[in-house]
C-alpha cells in the first residue's frame, strides 16, 4: 500500500522518539506537541500517532499534525483579559479599601488629636457629632466625658486658687500682729531672769513657739509663691563646696545639741555651677536638719561629686530609716514619718516640700533612699549650666561608704 501525506506536511516534523513509541504501543494513541513553520514564522501543533493494521496491507503508522495557531491565539487572548482584568480588579479592591480604610480611621485619627488637645490643656476642643452609626455614638459618649472633665478640673482649679489664696492672705496678714508678738515675746524673753521660774518657764515656751510660727508662717508664704508660679532663681555661678560650707556652720549648732558629728567628702578644687546659691543653702539646711532630728546622734555624712554635666550632694545618716511606704510620701506637704515623735529642729512639715520645688528649680533632681534601721539618704543632683541636661548623678545612690563612693560613683 503506498502511504498517503499531505502534500504541505514534511515526515520530518514527527519526532523520531514519537515513533518509536508508536512503533512499540498496541493501538494507544499517543500525543506530543511541536513546532510547525507556516509562511516562514513557527506556529505551535500537536501531532497524534497510533499504529494500525490494514487487512491485506498489514501493519502502518498513521500520524495526524494539527496547527494550534487559531487556539494559541484564542489562549492569548483569554490570558490577556484575564491579566488585564486581575490588574482592574487589585485596582478596585484596593482603591475600595483605602477608602473604606480611611472612613474607619479617620474618626479615630481625630479623636486622638483631640485627646491630645485636651491632655494639653484645650478642655474646649469636641469631636464632632454626626449619624447614628457607631463612631457617632462614640463621639457623643467621649465628648460627654470631656464635659465632665473639664468640670471637674475647672471645679478643682477654682477650689486650688481658693486654697492658694487663702494661705496667701492668711500669710500675709498674719505678719504684722505676728512681728508685734515676737517684738513683745522677745522683751520678755530678754529680761526672763526678773521673772518667777513659772513665768520665766513660760517665757521661754512662748519664745521658742513663736520662733516655730514664724519658721511656719514663711514656709507657707514660701509654698504659696510656688503655687502661684512667683518664684524665680536668680542664677550665677558660685562654688558648690562654700555653699555646703555655709549650710554646715548654720547648722552645726544643732548637731552638736544632738551629739551628731558631720563628716565631709569634697573634691578638691572648686565645684562651680550656676545656682541660686541662697536656696540651694536653705535646701542642704533642711537636709541637714532631718538628717541630725532622725539620726539618733550617730555621725551624718555629707559628699559632694560633680562631673562634666552635673553636680551632686549627699546627705546620709545611720539613723532610724524609713519603710518604703514612708520613702513614697516623704516630699509630701505637712507629713510626717512619726507624728508622735518628738521634735526639736522647729520643723513645719513643709521643709522637704519646699527643697523638692527649689530643686524643680533648677532642673535637678531630690532622690532618696531610705532603710528601716539603717538610715536614709537624700541626694540633690543640679546641672553645671542651666539647661544642660544629664542622665546621671556624680554621686551613688545607694550610698557607698568610704573610699569606695568616689569610684562607685565614676561608675
Amino acid at each position: 500500500m503506498q502511504s498517503p501525506i499531505s502534500a504541505d506536511l514534511a515526515t520530518e516534523i514527527i519526532p523520531a522518539d514519537l515513533r518509536t513509541s508508536v512503533r512499540k504501543t498496541n493501538g494507544k494513541l499517543l500525543y506530543q506537541s511541536i513546532s510547525l513553520t507556516v509562511d516562514g514564522f513557527s506556529q505551535p501543533g500537536i501531532v497524534v500517532g497510533a499504529p494500525i493494521e490494514i487487512p491485506l496491507a498489514g501493519k502502518y503508522e498513521l500520524y495526524l499534525v494539527f496547527d494550534l495557531s487559531s487556539q494559541q491565539q484564542t489562549l492569548d487572548f483569554v490570558q490577556g483579559t484575564l491579566l488585564l482584568g486581575g490588574i482592574i480588579l487589585l485596582l478596585m479592591i484596593g482603591g475600595v479599601s483605602y477608602f473604606v480604610t480611611l472612613w474607619i480611621v479617620r474618626p479615630v485619627r481625630v479623636a486622638a488629636a483631640v485627646s491630645e488637645d485636651i491632655a494639653k490643656g484645650a478642655l474646649d476642643r469636641r469631636l464632632p457629632e454626626k449619624g447614628e452609626d457607631v463612631i457617632a455614638v462614640l463621639g457623643r459618649s467621649f465628648n460627654k466625658m470631656a464635659d465632665s472633665l473639664q468640670q471637674q478640673i475647672t471645679k478643682l482649679a477654682s477650689v486650688s486658687k481658693m486654697q492658694q489664696r487663702f494661705v496667701s492672705d492668711v500669710s500675709h496678714e498674719l505678719r504684722t500682729p505676728l512681728t508685734t508678738i515676737k517684738l513683745a515675746g522677745d522683751l520678755i524673753f530678754n529680761n526672763r531672769d526678773k521673772l518667777e521660774p513659772a513665768a520665766k518657764r513660760s517665757a521661754e515656751l512662748m519664745h521658742d513657739q513663736i520662733e516655730r510660727f514664724q519658721v511656719l508662717l514663711n514656709d507657707l508664704l514660701e509654698i504659696s509663691r510656688y503655687d502661684a508660679g512667683a518664684v524665680h532663681a536668680e542664677l550665677e555661678v558660685q562654688d558648690l563646696n562654700g555653699v555646703v560650707g555655709m549650710a554646715i556652720a548654720g547648722i552645726e549648732p544643732l548637731a552638736m545639741s544632738k551629739g551628731s558629728k558631720i563628716e565631709i567628702e569634697i573634691p578638691s578644687g572648686e565645684v562651680d555651677a550656676e545656682i541660686d546659691g541662697r536656696r540651694i543653702e536653705r535646701l542642704l539646711r533642711n537636709l541637714l536638719a532631718n538628717a541630725i532630728e532622725h539620726g539618733e546622734g550617730k555621725p551624718i555624712r555629707v559628699a559632694v561629686g560633680m562631673d562634666e554635666h552635673a553636680v551632686a550632694v549627699s546627705v546620709t545618716d545611720s539613723g532610724i530609716g524609713m519603710t518604703r511606704a514612708e520613702v513614697d510620701r516623704v516630699f509630701d506637704r505637712f507629713w510626717r514619718a512619726d507624728p508622735a515623735r518628738k521634735r526639736t529642729s522647729g520643723g513645719t512639715g513643709l521643709g522637704l516640700a519646699i527643697s523638692l520645688e527649689d530643686t524643680n528649680l533648677h532642673g535637678g533632681w531630690l532622690q532618696v533612699w531610705a532603710k528601716p534601721d539603717e538610715g536614709a539618704c537624700f541626694r540633690l543632683t543640679l546641672p553645671r549650666r542651666s539647661g544642660v541636661i544629664f542622665n546621671s548623678s556624680p554621686l551613688p545612690l545607694p550610698p557607698v561608704k568610704g573610699a569606695k563612693a568616689n569610684k562607685e560613683a565614676k561608675k
